[in-house]
């Protein structure tokens, strides 16, 4: 056995103690299971340079460890992002912190380093209303698992759930009679209660009627949606699944759960929703971290500028300025399109909008 897993003092036996500490004050199973493997990337990077233990590692130490991080390519050849470096960084210096604590070392190494700052970046891909519907439309309807799986698409963008809530979320979670879903594991063990649309619910109805059943196997935990092997989705297995159904619709876009978040908080504030209610639906903590969403919020911004822009306004006293043709009189040719038939309503030259709303399962 290697001799560093018997060592009280040694990495692992603390990192195993840090984790089970994390579990008892009530931080969640993704926290805990980040947090590990990061850590672990470090004690790796560590164990290289002969250091062991954590009361080895000094504050230059950590530094080379940073410089790493920044240096550290992945296998496509781009670099580590700057959240990701962060996200290192902050692992480290939330493990040295409890180790000072429980005073398993003299000193904290971690308490002076510099974390990177993080500018706030809008996010890269939004769907239209019309991309939405594209992606939603393309599970085949025909297969039990095409059915699950526009419920799952449904439900992400009705509610805007984050990937961990979607596949916590249970049965006794959802309340069809009030149209809500009360989200247990949220961000931070924070709860909220969030309304869910008509046709989510539909669609999650249909599911829950024709296809659960069959998915289930004893002991039924009682989680919403289900694998082929009747047990609750791995979080990277249910963003996988979603992200190839946004490949499949062919809208030029990448994205998955958080895309359907995105999308939804979007089109939400195009439509006159307050900020302050979009972030009660995201479980934003601060109003800053969902304001980013009225910056992508563009189509109500160009209405504004169309509107009221100068230039269009010089352009319009312009074209009143300008002598009009005179009208037709009755009964002239009015071109190769022909007249409309009378009574027709617009758009009767066969040209029929298509309607937002699939059909209902």
């Amino acid at each position: 056995m290697n001799d560093t897993l018997l060592d009280p003092e040694g990495f692992d036996r603390r990192l195993s103690q840090y984790v089970e500490w994390l579990r008892v004050n009530h931080f969640s199973e993704e926290t805990a299971f980040e947090r590990r493997r990061r850590l672990a990337h470090f004690i790796s990077w560590a164990a290289d340079r002969g250091l062991t233990r954590p009361m080895e590692v000094t504050k230059p130490v950590l530094e080379r460890y940073q410089a790493a991080l920044y240096h550290y390519r992945k296998k496509d050849g781009e670099p580590l992002s700057l959240t990701s470096q962060r996200n290192f960084l902050t692992s480290i210096k939330g493990f040295f912190k409890w180790l000072s604590r429980a005073n398993h070392i003299l000193f904290n190494p971690a308490s002076e380093i510099l974390l990177p700052r993080l500018s706030r970046r809008l996010p890269r891909h939004v769907l239209s209303i019309e991309e939405a519907e594209r992606v939603l439309a393309v599970p085949d309807l025909a297969a039990p698992l095409g059915v699950r799986d526009r419920a799952i698409l449904e439900t992400c963008y009705s509610t805007g759930l984050r990937r961990m809530e979607l596949a916590a979320l249970k049965l006794f979670d959802l309340d069809r009679d009030r149209g809500t879903v009360f989200v247990r594991e949220g961000k931070g063990r924070a709860q909220r209660v969030i309304p869910i649309g008509e046709r989510a619910l539909r669609w999650l109805e249909k599911y829950l009627q024709e296809v659960r059943p069959d998915l289930a196997l004893p002991p039924d935990e009682g989680y919403v949606f289900l694998t082929h092997k009747g047990g609750p989705f791995e979080i990277d297995s249910l963003t996988e699944m979603v992200r190839v159904y946004v490949e499949r619709a062919q809208i030029g876009k990448k994205g998955s759960v958080h895309l359907f978040r995105h999308t939804m908080a979007t089109l939400m504030i195009e439509g006159g929703a307050d900020v302050r209610f979009v972030q009660a639906m995201l479980g934003h903590a601060k109003l800053e971290t969902t304001a980013l969403y009225t910056q992508v919020s563009i189509r109500a911004l160009k209405e504004v500028h169309a509107r009221t822009h100068p230039a269009r306004m010089e352009r319009k006293k312009r074209l009143r300025a300008t002598p009009q043709p005179a009208e037709e009189s009755p009964g002239r040719d009015v071109g190769a399109r022909g007249a409309e038939p009378p009574g027709s309503p617009p758009g009767a030259d066969g040209r029929a909008s298509k309607a937002a709303d699939s059909a209902s399962p």
